[in-house]
């Protein structure tokens, strides 16, 4: 039997599994690479079963990730800083890997095992080639899933208009369409310890997660929005946003943030960073666009709302509700390198960045209108009484209804009105326990368990 190729990106820590074709296992590490990972045969691969469906679409993701992509989509070279390591130690491209026998269930065979390091790579991303190139994968999926939302938000009738995006009134109405389908997804953290177990998902895999039912964060919204956006010709800026973040935004100190990833003494930068919207130039009107969803409004503004919200020298905020407690989030402008290279950052390049978005951000893995869901992950039972007794007090001060259990699961009278309303999306979470303890064991050493909170918020009527 021919050997096993592994393939993992130890950035995003995806990994491709698959069998190579006779001979092959003579290659050097170059030719292997531009075989499997730059030119693959997938149709071939997968007809003989030497590729599941799963593996070759993680391939495909560290594909788009390690390759340099043209303007017009198409990989050129590793991307600077590249390296390929075996156990390790770095492996030139003229080399040979090493063929390793490994018992599977009993049965024996040889295998491959590269690691792709792009640790030490730039923030050289061509994002305009990025997403044409992931368009072009999948075009159908992805304008079926156009059609479906306009149709859902106008008619069919009126969406076969608003799709000729030959006047003003249809590009905005295309805006309005798409934007309204992506915020009403959900406010999600769970699906990035599932399945795939994506750290961080760029636009397409959200659009992906959005049509099974699920969603995903802010940035991740937004860089649906504009994957969809950018094909169909509309030009758009990433906005940053944050509670309380009154300008001017700190460029220097946030550029500087993410070259050297200290973030010791820095929450009051890193404030500006914490939400992220998009701005648009439709025939020489701007538009506003939040499809966030979660604790926020959508938010769809035109011309001069736009500048009260950016640029009127009294700005005004948009003011939220999380829990009982009002959040003032400040919109600003600023250079497109620094949100470009904060979700090139999350991908992977900052660690652990899933656990950052669950903990230290407060997002949870689940926030709707209704309901807030977090886990209490704790190593001994003082840990737990003691966040057991913050979460609790901070429901008795504002009066919300409160389920908390010990273990993974939704044992509480709040929980089960969750499950009944819910029941999918419940179902998944029940399905976070394994790998999120995995993640915490990695971070912060062995022994953690961890406990399930629902609170009932009260935020139906957020503030504009």
């Amino acid at each position: 039997m021919e050997p096993i190729l592994q393939l993992t990106d130890t950035v995003c820590n995806r990994t491709s599994v698959l069998r190579i074709f006779p001979g092959d296992d003579g290659l050097d590490v170059g030719h292997l690479l531009t075989k499997y990972l730059k030119t693959p045969d997938l149709k071939i691969l997968l007809a003989e079963g030497r590729l599941t469906e799963e593996s070759a679409e993680s391939l495909l993701a560290i594909q788009d990730r390690v390759y340099s992509i043209s303007n017009d989509g198409e990989l050129i070279d590793l991307n600077r800083g590249t390296v390929c390591k075996e156990n390790g130690h770095i492996l030139s491209f003229q080399e040979k890997p090493i063929k390793r026998t490994v018992d599977y269930n009993g049965i024996k065979g040889d295998v491959i095992d590269l690691q792709i390091d792009r640790i030490d790579g730039a923030y050289d991303r061509n994002w305009e080639g990025y997403n044409k190139r992931k368009w072009i994968k999948n075009c159908d999926k992805y304008t079926n899933f156009v059609k479906s939302s306009l149709v859902a938000q106008y008619g069919l009738e009126q969406a076969s208009d608003v799709l000729q995006l030959r006047s003003t009134d249809q590009k905005i109405k295309f805006l309005k369409g798409i934007g309204k389908t992506i915020w009403d997804s959900q406010f999600e953290n769970y699906s990035r310890f599932i399945e795939n177990k994506i750290v961080y998902k760029s636009g397409d895999e959200t659009i992906d997660n959005i049509m099974k039912g699920r969603g995903g964060i802010c940035s991740e919204k937004v860089l649906a929005m504009k994957f969809i956006t950018d094909a169909y010709g509309f030009e758009s800026d990433y906005l940053i946003a944050g509670d309380n973040a009154r300008g001017p935004v700190p460029v220097a100190k946030l550029r500087e943030l993410l070259s050297t990833f200290d973030f010791r003494l820095s929450k009051r930068y890193m404030r500006f960073w914490q939400h992220t919207a998009l701005i648009y130039n439709v025939d020489d009107m701007e538009v506003l666009v939040d499809v966030t969803n979660g604790n926020i409004p959508f938010l769809f503004l035109e011309g001069c709302a736009v500048n009260q919200l950016l640029d009127h020298p009294d700005q005004e905020p948009i003011i939220v509700r999380m829990m009982g407690s009002e959040e003032k989030f400040f919109y600003h402008r600023v250079p497109q390198d620094i949100p470009q290279n904060l979700f090139y950052a999350l991908e992977g390049w900052w660690d652990f960045s899933d656990l950052m978005q669950v903990f230290e951000n407060e997002l949870g893995i689940y926030l709707s209108s209704e309901y807030y869901i977090t886990p209490i992950v704790f190593k001994d039972d003082d840990e737990f009484e003691i966040a057991k007794s913050e979460y609790m007090g901070i429901c008795q001060e504002f009066c919300l209804d409160i389920g908390i259990s010990k273990d993974w699961s939704f044992d509480s009278a709040l929980g089960v009105e969750f499950c009944n309303k819910e029941p999918a999306t419940s179902a998944d979470i029940l399905r976070v326990e394994s790998y999120l303890l995995a993640r915490m064991d990695d971070c912060d050493g062995s022994g953690h368990k961890s406990g399930l909170v629902i609170i009932r918020l009260r935020n139906s009527d957020p503030i504009n």
